[in-house]
């Protein structure tokens, strides 16, 4: 079984490619698997906190095993939306050795903002950035390769483009079906979705790219421009659109 990776920050199109790579019929997802060991171990109360813990637990050990050794259709694609920020320092890297990976970005200045539409309060670390460019760079020291980037905007600008070029980089078919998919929600879902996915559950494929003014505070501003130089050692290997 092909065991794919996608690591993203929040607010980003994460939860709309879950939905593209399900679509297809040899590919099972998972969502967000080590987002109760993250809760658990920094503490934070996202909304249904309690609850996301007590269905996916506190340890990140049996279910980066289960990541790498459940079998859980009889499909050849597995594919695993994470959060990069889920990537806690007590969680061993080394797994995702076993893995193909690749990131999805989105400018600071957006993630910020849609962000902060949830939460009041934002660090670098919240927004998974300095996480995204450690296991980056991890992943191209261990391999000496460069795993595939994607930009958003980009996904968004050209769908089937960037998908084939993604599909190509982690060595599997690109397949049509990926590119819409029906309305609802799913039995894959987070038990969070409720709380997160109100306009993915009503879209039928990729939402056309509009840009957004840029309304953060100046206060706002200064997080975003941290997290800036991690944006930007990866929006330099991002695929071309």
């Amino acid at each position: 079984m092909i065991r794919i990776a996608m690591w993203s920050g929040p607010r980003n199109i994460s939860t709309a490619m879950m939905r593209a790579w399900e679509n297809r019929n040899d590919t099972v997802v998972v969502d967000e698997p080590l987002y109760g060991p993250y809760l658990a171990t920094t503490g934070k109360k996202h909304a249904m906190h309690q609850q996301i813990i007590a269905h996916q637990g506190a340890d990140w050990r049996p279910i980066v095993d289960g990541l790498l050794h459940d079998e859980p259709a009889p499909v050849s694609i597995y594919y695993q939306k994470h959060m990069s920020h889920h990537l806690t320092d007590d969680v061993d890297l080394s797994f995702t050795d076993q893995l193909r990976n690749a990131f999805l970005i989105r400018h600071p200045n957006d993630v910020l903002a849609s962000y902060l539409r949830k939460h009041p309060r934002a660090t670098p670390a919240d927004l998974g950035y300095p996480q995204q460019v450690a296991l980056f760079n991890r992943i191209r020291e261990q391999t000496g390769q460069i795993p595939p980037v994607m930009a958003s905007k980009d996904i968004l600008l050209n769908p089937k483009a960037m998908l084939t070029s993604l599909c190509e980089a982690l060595g599997v078919p690109f397949d049509e079906a990926m590119l819409s998919w029906p309305t609802g929600y799913r039995e894959s879902d987070g038990i969070w979705a409720e709380h997160w996915y109100n306009r993915v559950i009503e879209s039928t494929g990729f939402a056309e790219y509009r840009p957004k003014p840029n309304q953060l505070s100046l206060e706002e501003q200064a997080i975003a421009d941290a997290c800036l130089p991690y944006y930007e050692v990866l929006a330099e290997h991002a695929t071309a659109a």
